[in-house]
């Protein structure tokens, strides 16, 4: 038995692994992350922890938009490149081969199984190192053919995100 059971059993819990795209004015970023889900059928939301000190959060925050581009497990390779932060990769855009999303104007990464784009509509300081993004689907593409199974997850990779 674990000493801390509560940790342990949060790592039980399957994410998926997934590429976030964001896009104020013309500046874009991506970033990867795991901690989403959908939360609303009508309106079609969904709940997204951002990490406070993220790159990230400051493009959405402004800009009040992202997307999600979800990879095959075959593809996983594709998000290497987008696994470190802006301060030890700052030119990781440079590398980056996209499109740009027809709702958001976010990157649509070339490799991408679909796409998800979301206008954010609350922002929640839940009182921890995350926040909660809380955004509405506005659009989305399906660019090859997949089940849900086909998707990438974190224990596709080998990685953990939670405890």
């Amino acid at each position: 038995m674990s000493e801390y059971p509560i940790k342990e059993a949060l790592k039980l819990l399957p994410y998926g692994f997934y590429a976030i795209t964001s896009r104020n004015n013309d500046e874009v970023n991506i970033m990867v992350a795991n901690w989403l889900t959908q939360a609303s059928f009508e309106p079609r939301l969904l709940a997204f922890a951002l990490q406070k000190s993220s790159y990230t959060h400051g493009l959405v925050s402004k800009g009040g938009v992202f997307a999600i581009n979800l990879f095959l497990i075959e593809d996983q390779e594709s998000l290497k490149p987008f696994t470190k932060g802006r301060s030890k990769n700052p030119d990781k855009m440079a590398g980056a081969d996209y499109t740009a999303a027809p709702e958001t104007g976010c990157p649509v990464l070339v490799g991408a199984a679909a796409y998800i784009e979301i206008k954010v509509t609350d922002i929640i300081d839940i009182g921890g190192d995350h926040d909660i993004l809380v955004g509405e689907a506005i659009g989305a593409g399906v660019l090859k053919e997949a089940e849900c199974s086909d998707i990438l997850t974190l224990p596709d990779i080998g990685w953990g995100y939670a405890g």
